[in-house]
């Protein structure tokens, strides 16, 4: 069976538009609290949020799935997506959801969902759920004195932040350093300024007066224009960009410079080596992380696991074997030491430690290596596949070979779109452009 509501990161669309509607939320609610009650225990859920106004939509929804399938409600409004995966398993949940389409504009939502253990649900579970949504579940409805309850979880935003506040070393403070922390009108804008507050810094929060639309917008990880200039015109340190969900961080140095997820995970995964706390002998990232990386660690005497894109596939290699850094060029880090999904704010806070512990600049600390030259074009086809194309072949492979030894390509296909993306990347700027331009003439030539 094909999965045609669950994609590499839950179910995500356009607000009140199949899938994303009232009527689908409830039966993922039904469907999943249906699957999850198990044994003669109270079950229940963890609900989270980011900050969309569809949000008000989705989320009781979800409540009238659950509780017809008697399985208790824990609210906890507007909160990170690590926090919810970290409460379902802190708590003993028996689920949790977070409903919230990352770093997409308000338009759009989506319902993750987590095991108890914390872990966003394997692919055969989702098509058992698909299954179950797209049956009729009116016979498993409990009776009238075995609804399920629904209540507010009062304390969840202080459980979050003192389990954030762990995760940075208790030997240091961030005293003396001034901060910009963006939270992109999303999920952490009222944690993370707080956590960082307390660890002593001086913080500038921007990106922190959510109305429903203005999510991401102009704003957060993805747009970082506003990060950089907020630096600048406060002279701080060191900005700290988070995403709609706040399971994503890019950051910027004291001169406004961006620096992405790879420059991250490898400040992260080499400290965390020479303080003998790495695992696996290395990083798990995707296919997108820079060769610029790969070649970095290499000289550290550590390696690099590259898996398809989807920050649950880094997870699912960490997991099998045994590493506890991981992530992508995007800026999902997930530190299996401490969390099960990528958590933006604990992984600035490894990042500020090693600013701390260092006592130098940010530009100093995290340009850690000179990205090889990447070109990335979309290229949309008709009804013939090119893949599958002799001429498109043939054009990958001679781009393969003349960049051999000095970069690679990669192709893939969109898994939403008509599209095929050609990428490439290498030490010569003008063979990489050169190799990317060749491949994407043969793919528009059977297009």
């Amino acid at each position: 069976m094909t999965r045609k509501l669950f994609g590499t990161d839950g179910i995500r669309g356009t607000a009140n538009r199949h899938p994303m509607t009232a009527e689908i939320a409830m039966k993922v609610g039904m469907a999943a609290g249906h699957y999850f009650v198990r044994g003669t225990h109270r079950h229940r859920v963890v609900i989270g949020k980011d900050t969309r106004l569809s949000g008000y939509m989705i989320e009781p929804a979800l409540v009238a799935g659950f509780t017809s399938m008697g399985m208790d409600v824990l609210l906890v409004g507007p909160m990170p997506t690590p926090a919810v995966a970290m409460l379902t398993h802190s708590m003993r949940c028996d689920l949790g959801v977070m409903i919230s389409a990352s770093h997409n504009p308000f338009v759009d939502n989506g319902i993750k969902l987590f095991g108890p253990d914390g872990y966003k649900l394997p692919d055969v579970v989702e098509l058992k759920l698909e299954k179950l949504i797209q049956s009729d579940l009116s016979s498993k409805f409990v009776a009238p004195d075995q609804l399920g309850r629904a209540r507010r979880l009062e304390d969840a935003s202080g459980r979050y932040v003192e389990f954030a506040k762990k995760t940075f070393p208790s030997d240091l403070r961030l005293d003396g350093l001034k901060i910009v922390v963006d939270c992109a009108n999303g999920a952490a804008y009222k944690v993370a300024p707080e956590v960082l507050w307390e660890l002593g810094a001086d913080v500038v929060s921007v990106g922190v007066s959510p109305n429903g639309f203005n999510i991401n917008k102009d704003c957060g990880s993805t747009s970082t224009a506003t990060l950089c200039d907020q630096v600048i015109t406060h002279g701080a340190d060191i900005g700290i960009a988070l995403d709609g969900d706040a399971d994503r961080l890019i950051i910027c140095d004291e001169h406004g410079q961006v620096i992405d997820g790879d420059q991250i995970m490898g400040l992260v995964t080499t400290h965390m080596h020479k303080r003998g706390l790495l695992k696996g002998g290395g990083l798990v990232a995707t296919v997108m992380s820079n060769m610029g990386l790969e070649k970095y660690l290499e000289g550290q005497g550590l390696t690099l696991e590259r898996t398809q894109v989807g920050d649950r596939y880094v997870v699912e290699r960490m997991r099998a074997d045994n590493f506890n850094v991981g992530g992508e060029q995007s800026g999902h880090i997930v530190l299996g030491d401490y969390a099960t999904t990528g958590d933006g704010l604990v992984a600035a806070l490894q990042v500020l430690a090693v600013l701390v512990e260092q006592g130098k600049p940010t530009s100093e600390v995290c340009k850690l290596f000179d990205p090889y030259p990447q070109i990335l074009k979309n290229v949309r086809y008709g009804i013939t596949f090119p893949l599958e194309v002799d001429s498109v072949k043939q054009a990958i492979s001679e781009g393969e070979d003349r960049l051999n030894g000095t970069g690679r390509v990669l192709i893939r296909k969109s898994g939403t779109e008509p599209l095929i993306r050609v990428m490439a990347e290498g030490q010569d700027p003008k063979l990489v452009e050169q190799v990317v331009d060749d491949i994407v003439a043969a793919v528009l030539d059977v297009s």
